[in-house]
């Protein structure tokens, strides 16, 4: 799987539609592997202190992943799931190396412009992150800028 594939993306703020609470700042809009005709958005690191796991591990007809829902800690509705465990036939086919999705029907999205604030932040200008980072829960720098 080569992310390159997915460099030209535009970088999206997910938002959750319920309270307007942040839900994350690396978002990409995606479809699902299973069913391309699904929209969502993702994330490739653990949101960090605005999502918890609710209920436990479960998987679809289309699949054998390992998913588990999660909800917003502000309001508790739930508003994507973590793909807890890949299957094999998931890992191979083109994937962007999410597995923290949002449902596009539970997120409102802004997407971001670069630190010029005249041109879409497009993923493949994002910093490469390191296996020990997580997206922060403070506001984003002054910075960066929303569209």
């Amino acid at each position: 799987m080569s992310t390159s594939n997915f460099k030209n993306k535009c970088v999206t703020q997910v938002n959750c539609i319920y309270c307007e609470s942040l839900l994350c700042t690396r978002g990409m809009k995606a479809v699902l592997l299973a069913d391309t005709e699904i929209e969502l958005f993702s994330t490739d690191i653990p949101p960090n202190r605005t999502v918890d796991f609710v209920a436990s591990c479960y998987s679809t007809e289309s699949c054998k992943c390992k998913l588990r829902d999660i909800a917003c800690l502000k309001c508790g509705n739930i508003v994507g799931y973590h793909v807890v465990a890949p299957c094999k036939p998931c890992l191979l086919s083109c994937n962007n190396g999410h597995f923290w999705m949002f449902n596009s029907d539970a997120v409102s999205t802004i997407n971001r412009l670069d630190a010029t604030g005249l041109n879409l932040l497009l993923w493949g200008d994002l910093p490469e992150l390191e296996d020990s980072e997580n997206e922060g829960s403070d506001s984003p720098s002054d910075e960066e800028c929303f569209r």
